[in-house]
C-alpha cells in the first residue's frame, strides 16, 4: 500500500514538472529576430507569472492588429524600473520585441520607448544593483 502512495506522488510530481517546464518553453519564440512596433497601449496586465503588453498596431495593410507581448513578472520589472503607472491605456508607444515564428502579431517583450522618450527594459542590471537607469533615447 505504502509502495501505491509512493508511485501516485512520482506520476503527481511528474506532471507538474511536465507542465512547468512546458510553460517556460520559449520555441515558439524567434530568438534571432528583433521587431519594432509603435501603436497604442490597450492594456497593460500586471500578472503573475508573467506581465503583458496589450497594443494596437497598424499593419502594412492598413488594418489594426492586436499584439500581445509576454514580458518578465511584476516584482522583476519593479527591479528594472516600471512602476503602476508608467504607462496607461491610450498612451502612444514603441515596443521593441522578439516576434512569434508562426508570424501572428506579438512576441517576447525586449524594450519600450515611452511617450516622454525614456526607454526601459525587462530586467534590472545583474549584480542586484539598483534599477536600471531611464535614459533618453534622443
Amino acid at each position: 500500500m505504502k509502495g501505491l502512495g509512493i508511485a501516485i506522488l512520482l506520476v503527481i510530481a511528474f506532471c507538474l514538472a511536465t507542465s512547468a517546464y512546458a510553460h517556460h518553453s520559449a520555441a515558439g519564440i524567434d530568438q534571432t529576430k528583433t521587431v519594432t512596433v509603435e501603436g497604442t497601449l490597450k492594456q497593460f496586465k500586471r500578472a503573475n507569472p508573467h506581465a503583458w503588453i496589450e497594443m494596437e498596431v497598424q499593419n502594412k495593410a492598413g488594418a489594426t492588429e492586436v499584439w500581445n507581448l509576454e514580458m518578465n513578472p511584476p516584482t522583476y520589472l519593479v527591479r528594472a524600473g516600471w512602476k503602476s503607472t508608467t504607462i496607461k491605456p491610450g498612451d502612444k508607444i514603441k515596443v521593441t520585441a522578439r516576434p512569434f515564428r508562426n508570424g501572428d502579431p506579438g512576441g517576447l517583450f525586449v524594450s519600450i520607448e515611452l511617450p516622454d522618450g525614456r526607454v526601459l527594459g525587462n530586467n534590472a542590471p545583474r549584480g542586484g544593483g539598483p534599477p536600471a537607469p531611464v535614459y533618453d533615447a534622443k
